[in-house]
């Protein structure tokens, strides 16, 4: 046999399989795409929640936002024990509006907590939790390690997203099922007066105050899109969360600005307090579409420039 016909042997004799040629004219050998499947990928958001709300900080973030109705209705009701109004009664749909009202009614102390929170302490708490969401495994070390999976970046971060967006809608509830079991011990509860004056049934003010967290949770989204953003730009999650916070404050203040009337629609914040309009009769929903809008706006924008920067990024750590 000569030595082109000799088959390759390897170091102990041992023949060596040759890979396979292609046949002349052939197309490339189709490789097996590993795909996630839509199992993997539930599980990974099963994941991504359970991890989210077994931290301490997001324990003690629900606890404080918890702990705010029930403070709220203590106040009232030791500002009440004489028999005087609590707060003002000023219009606009506003929280002394609601405050006003719930001596004669707990079920208002759902609408005035959240009332109370929408402006600081809910997106406060989001800010925390969607600035940490990437920056926070960078810092940690573990994105590297995330992204080894099948997943990819694209789906990774929109599972992140998620996660943001259900923590937003868990806030926004332990807020009103604390106020909603504070109000009821504290207060008396039935039928209640809308701010346009008219009655409603005891039923149909559980179901508005469950259709106003609902709104509360969805004004959130654009300050989740926001956090998620800043959190692609750094790999600190400390960094990222005062970031966040420090946005949210400083729009808040402009937004107060005056001055600034003729930009403040277009800042997130603007349209928060608008689920007050659930409360009237008939319901006007000029600024609540206008707020929804607004928001999703918000999470296109800056849910796009976070893809664009997470999935152009040089992942170190």
């Amino acid at each position: 046999m000569s030595r082109a016909e000799a088959p390759h042997t390897g170091e102990r004799g041992d023949p060596v399989e040759e890979p396979a040629v292609a046949a002349p004219g052939a197309g490339p050998r189709p490789q097996a795409a590993r795909r996630p499947s839509p199992l993997w990928s539930l599980g990974l958001l099963r994941s991504e929640l359970l991890t989210t709300f077994r931290r301490w900080r997001t324990v003690a973030l629900l606890a404080v936002l918890a702990a705010v109705p029930v403070l709220v209705g203590i106040a009232v009701r030791i500002e009440t024990s004489d028999g005087s109004a609590p707060g003002g009664g000023g219009g606009g749909g506003e929280g002394p509006a609601f405050i006003s009202q719930v001596s004669n009614n707990g079920l208002f102390l759902v609408f005035t907590a959240l009332a109370a929170t929408l402006p600081f302490f809910l997106p406060m708490a989001v800010g925390v939790v969607a600035g940490d969401a990437i920056a926070g495994e960078a810092s940690a070390g573990t994105l590297r390690y995330l992204l080894v999976a099948p997943a990819g970046r694209s789906r990774l971060l929109l599972t992140k997203y998620a996660t943001v967006l259900v923590f937003c809608l868990a806030a926004t509830l332990v807020v009103a099922v604390s106020a909603l079991a504070a109000g009821a011990l504290l207060f008396p509860v039935g039928d209640l007066i809308t701010i346009s004056g008219t009655r409603i049934t005891y039923a149909e003010g559980l179901g508005r105050a469950l259709l106003i967290a609902l709104v509360v949770a969805a004004s959130l989204v654009g300050v989740a899109a926001l956090g998620l953003f800043v959190s692609t730009l750094t790999g600190s999650g400390i960094a990222a969360m005062a970031t966040t916070v420090g946005l949210l404050i400083t729009v808040q203040i402009l937004d107060q600005i005056p001055q600034l009337d003729a930009l403040q629609p277009y800042f997130f914040p603007h349209y928060w307090l608008s689920f007050a309009d659930l409360m009237r009769e008939p319901v006007y929903w000029d600024d609540l579409v206008k707020n929804l809008g607004l928001q999703a706006l918000y999470a296109a924008v800056f849910g796009s420039a976070a893809w664009a920067r997470f999935t152009a990024r040089d992942i170190t750590a």
